[in-house]
């Protein structure tokens, strides 16, 4: 498959987006070190960026260039490297912070939550690139694309809420082993759901249908509405944490009920699909199609009539 020119605006926002994240974090591996200590991992951060931007380099530009496809398969790849890298550096510096305890930098430990909640689910919606989707021609499908795409941040910055509670300051710690849990728990929520999304999308291809992306809040579902209560409640009763945000536990409480909501409108829908009108659907499909300042002909509008010659007119 030859694929098209990239777009080279989206290409350098990408690698904006994933640089500036990967630097930040590069600046606190080195400054959580003293001494000689600290030029040796100045070095392995700097090798390591240089083999990070040398693939970035080739897979930036097929991603560029398949977004204004139907595909984000380069998307999926370009994800899963970026986090798989960025929470590697990530368990570092929260071990190195949870060495130091007596160092409670309040400021640093807030500003690197903040940088992981705008780069993570800000590069999600990059490689989406909803605005890039020209075949989505129809605006209530565009606004029913961003909705589900404002679900999939959302679930992201939960997961990167609980997973702030491993660094941030507080006054008991967890247990080693449940330390462990939470971060790889985190860790492989990251990598796997957003790819599931970004999967739904390509798979449908042109004739996306928002209705019919179903697998990704049947994930959710399971592995963040309901297991994140859980886990929130584990450590508000029996650790005693004061970092756990009540305000989360609410929004999964309320997207549990709007997607069993969901669940159910859905599964009525199916079983009155074959009794719809296969005109009707098809010209539902077709809609996404077509052009805006076009319109497709219904079943009960009748073609117009072929105009009859002209007659002649005789001079007399």
């Amino acid at each position: 498959m030859v694929l098209p020119p990239p777009d080279k605006r989206h290409v350098c926002l990408t690698t904006i987006v994933i640089m500036t994240s990967m630097a930040f974090m590069d600046a606190y591996l080195v400054e959580q070190n003293q001494g000689p200590r600290k030029i040796g991992v100045c070095i392995i951060v700097l090798v390591g960026d240089i083999c990070f931007l040398i693939v970035l380099r080739y897979v930036a530009v097929w991603v560029g260039a398949e977004v204004r496809t139907a595909k984000r398969g380069y998307a999926m790849i370009l994800w899963f490297l970026y986090i798989f890298v960025l929470e590697i550096k990530l368990y570092f510096v929260f071990q190195n912070y949870k060495a130091d305890r007596k160092s409670l930098e309040t400021v640093a430990r807030k500003a690197l939550t903040l940088l992981l909640s705008v780069c993570v689910p800000g590069l999600y919606l990059v490689l989406v690139a909803l605005d890039s989707m020209e075949y989505v021609r129809t605006f209530r499908k565009k606004e029913d694309m961003r909705g589900r795409l404002f679900w999939v941040a959302l679930d992201l910055l939960d997961v990167l809420d609980i997973q702030a509670n491993l660094w941030e300051p507080q006054r008991t710690g967890l247990p080693i082993w449940a330390e462990g849990l939470m971060f790889f728990y985190c860790y492989i929520l990251l990598l796997i759901l957003p790819c599931v999304s970004l999967s739904e999308i390509s798979v449908q291809g042109e004739h996306v249908s928002p209705q019919k992306m179903m697998l990704y809040p049947v994930l959710s579902l399971v592995t963040i509405n309901i297991v994140t209560i859980l886990i929130r409640g584990v450590n508000m009763v029996l650790f005693q944490d004061s970092r756990v945000s009540t305000i989360f536990i609410g929004k999964n409480v309320v997207a549990i009920a709007t997607k069993a909501c969901t669940f159910l409108e859905y599964r009525r829908q199916v079983k009155e699909f074959p009794t719809q009108d296969p005109a009707g659907i098809a010209m539902e499909i077709q809609q996404n199609s077509v052009p805006h300042n076009q319109t497709l002909p219904n079943a009960t509008t009748s073609l117009p009539e072929e105009p009859s010659p002209p007659r002649e007119v005789i001079d007399t």
